[in-house]
């Protein structure tokens, strides 16, 4: 009976080559094309992948197959999304991160106004932003 390694235990080249849907020397090829992909080396040259590496290998396969980006534009974008996103943060923390910002203005703008109906009518604008700018965030994390 085969048991499945633990989340954090370190795969070899040809677990990660069914993880990831690649044959080994796609991985092998990707190594020596994108930085971000970094396996442990043991003696005899045996590769052992963390899972950021997994992480890094399913968006290099999504670049290239299915959004069709050639290996210099796939670079291109994980060196973008490092520099942009350092500490990884989701497209749904970025979300969050800008309905607090709504509410902080609405907050705000409801303070300066006296006019309930004015407040009602932000409100509405705020909230109608808000879902167009979930569906644009839905759209561009596909």
């Amino acid at each position: 009976m085969i048991t499945e390694k633990s989340v954090g235990a370190y795969k070899t080249i040809s677990e990660v080559s069914k993880k990831v849907d690649v044959p080994s020397h796609v991985l092998r090829f990707w190594e020596t094309k994108f930085t971000q992909v970094k396996p442990i080396k043991r003696s005899g040259g045996r590769r052992y992948y963390r899972s950021e590496d997994i992480e890094v290998l399913n968006q290099i396969r999504t670049l290239l197959y299915q959004e069709g980006y050639t290996i210099k534009g796939a670079q291109k974008v994980l060196k973008l999304n490092i520099k942009s996103n350092p500490e990884k943060t989701e497209v749904k923390s970025k979300k969050s991160a800008i309905v607090k910002d709504s509410a902080n203005s609405l907050h705000t703008s409801m303070r300066f106004t006296e006019d309930s109906e004015v407040s009602e009518k932000i409100l509405k604008v705020l909230k109608d932003s808000e879902s167009r700018l979930g569906e644009l965030i839905s759209k561009f994390s596909k």
